[in-house]
């Protein structure tokens, strides 16, 4: 098969090429986003393999379809970016990565959890100008306090496994408790109990009509004074103005974001030298006790190995039997 890679990277190429298998199928590496206006670029594809901001609503489904596509493979867990319905309709097949390295993203929420608790940022930048001062790097003792933690699937799994080992109480909120987490002592309650009790709050649930803004002005009114709040999941699952307005407020103690809802025209890119013409997330970045990494979470050797692996292992399968290995239904 030949498939049409968008959103690449040269860590995506070197681990597509590199994986076992590559030889039987031949690729194409697009840096361009797929969207409406780049569908065109995908003539003479059989399949195309898409990233978290890739864009497959009706519209770019319907080219594809025009084109010949018969497969959406994505390099991602999520699938929101999809339209499922419309890719039914028209025959195409999408398979996802299900599942490549809980630990890559849950370490990366623990990484945030400690930057912003001890303001490493701050520190390391006091440092280099030669300041030793301690004043307003205050942070707390993990050990002993309550973290929330919002969706408990592999990632979710993962992180409270991280956090037992510091010694919290581990609060949970999901439709679909674990059974893992039950066994590991995790305490589920409805959201609005999770956020008033917990000194930490992170997010690793997927995208959906359900948990879109799903922390809103109502949610940061409800937690705990001072909490901090991380997000690793999907950036819409938290309302940005209603964050800023928080964090104005003090209400929200600090933040800790991998992910942001409009990060399509920011995120996997050098704007070094263009600036940043997103004016919300700018005003997010002038808050001191805010901390942002472009979407990095995933970004491990491991993960990235995994995400080949099992992206082959789709388009092995879809060659042979008509349908992706993992098959992402409407």
């Amino acid at each position: 098969m030949h498939v049409t890679v968008y959103s690449t990277r040269p860590y995506d190429r070197q681990a597509l090429e590199s994986a076992p298998g590559v030889s039987v199928h031949s690729f194409s590496f697009l840096e361009a986003r797929l969207d409406a206006d780049t569908v065109a670029t995908a003539a003479g594809a059989d399949a195309v393999c898409a990233f978290v901001n890739d864009q497959l609503d009706r519209k770019v489904l319907q080219g594809l379809k025009g084109l010949g596509v018969r497969l959406v493979v994505l390099r991602c867990a999520g699938f929101n970016q999809v339209d499922l319905v419309a890719a039914h309709e028209l025959g195409i097949a999408v398979g996802r990565v299900p599942e490549y390295s809980p630990y890559a993203v849950a370490e990366h929420t623990l990484a945030l959890l400690l930057t912003l608790n001890r303001k490493i940022h701050r520190a390391h930048a006091r440092v280099r100008e030669g300041n030793f001062a301690l004043d307003g790097l205050l942070g707390f003792d993990v050990h002993g306090r309550t973290i929330g933690v919002v969706g408990t699937g592999r990632i979710g799994e993962t992180f409270c496994k991280l956090m037992t080992g510091f010694g919290c109480t581990l609060l949970a909120f999901d439709p679909t408790p674990n059974p893992a987490c039950v066994a590991m002592g995790v305490q589920y309650v409805p959201l609005p109990e999770l956020l008033a009790r917990s000194d930490v709050v992170s997010l690793h649930c997927p995208l959906t009509p359900q948990t879109h803004h799903l922390i809103n002005a109502t949610a940061f009114a409800g937690m705990k004074r001072g909490a901090m709040l991380l997000n690793t999941s999907r950036g819409a699952v938290i309302d940005t103005q209603a964050a800023i307005d928080a964090l104005k407020a003090r209400q929200l103690g600090s933040l800790g974001l991998d992910v942001y809802e409009e990060e399509a025209g920011l995120f996997f890119r050098d704007l070094s030298g263009a600036g940043i013409q997103d004016d919300v997330f700018a005003r997010l970045l002038t808050f001191p006790n805010v901390v942002v990494t472009g979407h990095q979470g995933f970004f491990t050797e491991d993960a990235l190995a995994a995400i080949a692996s099992t992206t082959l292992a789709n388009l092995d399968a879809f060659a042979a039997t008509g349908q992706p290995m993992y098959p992402v239904a409407p």
